[in-house]
């Protein structure tokens, strides 16, 4: 069975450089040429470090070796090759889609031909919700955060600036580092709105400033933190931001690497209304333990009468006893007056 997007090719994989933005260094990496888009991965862990859309790919300096091509017009990553079946392979795909866009004055405005060339060469159909799934999963984490900063500064246009005391963004780093580790993602405080917490696509969780304001500690907040890290780990941020988009902007990213500008203009209010979803207990009980962190604050914070949270706080890892700190007294009061300025 054809696992590429060119019959000639079952398999097609070859070394490459990575670049993941203009400001870091190149890394190796495996580049495999999939029925609709190239898979960048470490070639010592096999670990995926990014996919391409094939239609999306651009190249940045045609007729040069070794070959430059970015993700899209407007992306940051760039990836060298040097193989010439591979830049051959891509200049195919890159030829099959100009070839097969409308003229001007001709089709214009129109997805169909597009569309069509899309289907050859994925060699499926997408159904609205399929196409949107296959999307999200296309998309790497560069574009996601640019998509992430987006969403929020629409959230910002409802909610607010988030907070932005120098001090207060300083120990906000510090506490998602010692939640996460390395790599953590990125923490922000809202200053209005009644969400307590939500998430967006490039791993962004924003707390409500009450959350820190009104706590004699970190841990709530910190519990929120995860209880949203968790909720990022079980569904894809990407879809429900793409199912308010819709299937054209969605189709437009998947073709192009762009997203339609104001595709995502109201998505704040309705992330900031909608209530957040149940998350598996028994998995956010291994985060807090993994994180180091009480969950009876955070079970208290969601549930005072502790009823529908009674799991919570029988199984809370620091039930016998305490659980390491979370900030130093310092920072922790630095957090606190972060929406101070």
């Amino acid at each position: 069975m054809r696992t590429t997007a060119l019959k000639q090719y079952q398999k097609l994989e070859s070394p490459g450089l990575w670049r993941e933005a203009p400001e870091m260094q190149r890394r190796e990496v495996i580049v495999a040429f999939g029925e609709a888009s190239l898979t960048l991965s470490d070639p010592r862990t096999e670990a995926a470090l990014s996919h391409w859309s094939l239609p999306a790919v651009e190249r940045l300096n045609p007729g040069e070796v070794p070959a430059l091509f970015a993700p899209g017009q407007d992306a940051l990553e760039t990836l060298e090759l040097d193989d010439p079946t591979m830049i051959a392979a891509l200049e195919k795909v890159r030829h099959t889609l100009a070839t097969a866009r409308p003229r001007p004055g001709r089709l214009r405005g129109s997805l169909l031909l597009a569309g069509t060339a899309l289907v050859l060469l994925a060699g499926a159909v997408f159904v609205p919700g399929a196409m949107i799934d296959h999307t999200a999963a296309m998309v790497p984490p560069t574009m996601r955060k640019s998509i992430g900063r987006t969403a929020l500064a629409d959230l910002s246009q409802v909610a607010g600036a988030p907070c932005s005391d120098v001090s207060g963004l300083s120990a906000l780093e510090k506490l998602s580092a010692r939640l996460f580790g390395e790599n953590p993602p990125q923490l922000v405080v809202l200053r209005d709105g009644t969400a307590l917490s939500l998430h967006l696509p490039g791993r962004i969780i924003a707390l409500h400033r009450s959350l820190i304001e009104n706590q004699n500690s970190p841990d709530v907040a910190a519990g929120f933190a995860l209880a949203e890290a968790e909720r990022i780990s079980e569904t894809d941020p990407m879809l429900p931001l793409l199912e308010y988009a819709g299937v054209r902007a969605t189709f437009g990213l998947l073709t192009t690497g762009r997203l339609a500008p104001g595709s995502v203009q109201g998505y704040g209010r309705l992330v900031l209304t909608e209530p957040p979803s149940e998350v598996d207990t028994e998995h956010l009980l291994t985060r807090f333990a993994e994180a180091g962190v009480a969950s009876t604050p955070y079970a208290r914070a969601v549930d005072p009468s502790g009823e529908s949270v009674l799991r919570l706080i029988e199984a809370d890892p620091f039930a016998q006893e305490a659980a390491p700190p979370l900030l130093k007294d310092g920072d922790w009061i630095s957090l606190q007056a972060i929406c101070a300025e």
